[in-house]
């Protein structure tokens, strides 16, 4: 099977890789099921990258069916170390705009119905979230942007927090103004647990945030809807293809150092000497040492 260094997952209005040179399609199976789509390897300037659509092409599953797990596993199979998140989100900050880009820091969790880790079941793992984006991977992303910025001028907002709602429905304005007092940058509704599920894998992960409306807070702007968001990702959409070739190029010749690709050094509880022979075959991947 084709192996990957990087991972591409992409959301809302994001459906496939342009940049993606002698492309191929896996239908992968996981012990958490089957990914959200068929994943497609390919080389970017000559970088092995996977791409995964996270709501499936046609866009057909809405945040709580993205089989979060699985799609990890998927990346974690192909050999991915970094992974990229391509999001749409609304802001809940004056400064941050439509049509800006976002590079959190951090995350709030407020999802209710999600398989957010990879242990239980016969093992145990408790992997430090304290740091949730790898600031190496954040970086080069930031400098992909500013390349870019260059011919097609990006306005880029570095650090703040992304808080994850359940969905599909958006917020109410009393919950719009509630995650503005906690602090929170941007809301969107697929981050989590897409991070930490990356982090039990060992994969380094960060999240380019794209910024398509005020949710619903402003009291001057419209109120969020599926086709104002639509419409602004897909301004945007051309954009985030040329961010996520040029961070591969940058990913591809540093290969920098994470704080993810040893989570489980000091985060694994049980170990595979003590889990059964089913568990210890359903973690091998995730468990694996990195090289």
């Amino acid at each position: 099977m084709q192996q990957a260094l990087i991972g591409i997952i992409g959301g809302s209005g994001l459906y496939q890789m342009e940049a993606l040179q002698n492309a191929q399609e896996h239908a992968l199976e996981t012990p958490y099921g089957k990914p959200s789509e068929v994943i497609v390897t390919g080389l970017v300037h000559d970088v092995p990258v996977a791409f995964l659509a996270r709501h499936g092409r046609g866009h057909r599953l809405i945040p709580s069916e993205v089989p979060y797990r699985a799609n990890i596993h998927a990346m974690k199979q192909l050999g991915v170390r970094y992974l990229i998140s391509m999001s749409a989100v609304g802001s809940l900050k004056e400064e941050m705009k439509p049509l800006d880009m976002v590079l959190p820091g951090q995350f709030i969790d407020l999802t209710k119905r999600r398989d957010s880790t990879f242990f239980g079941d016969g093992a145990v793992a408790h992997v430090s979230m304290a740091q949730p984006v790898c600031p190496n991977v954040a970086d080069a992303l930031a400098r992909a942007a500013e390349q870019v910025s260059t011919i097609d001028p990006i306005t880029l907002h570095r650090g703040g927090t992304y808080v994850c709602i359940e969905g599909p429905q958006f917020s109410t304005q009393a919950e719009s103004h509630w995650y503005r007092n906690m602090g929170a940058s941007v809301i969107g509704m697929t981050n989590m647990p897409e991070a930490k599920l990356a982090r039990e894998a060992q994969i380094a992960y960060a999240t380019l945030a794209m910024v398509t409306d005020f949710d619903c807070w402003h009291p001057h702007e419209e109120h969020v809807t599926a086709n104002l968001a639509i419409a602004n990702l897909m301004k945007n959409a051309e954009r985030a293809q040329r961010i996520a070739t040029a961070v591969i190029r940058i990913i591809g010749k540093e290969r920098p150092t994470s704080i993810a690709h040893n989570a489980l050094a000091n985060g694994l509880v049980t170990q595979p000497s003590d889990m059964t022979p089913e568990t210890r075959h359903r973690l091998n991947k995730i468990i694996s040492a990195e090289k």
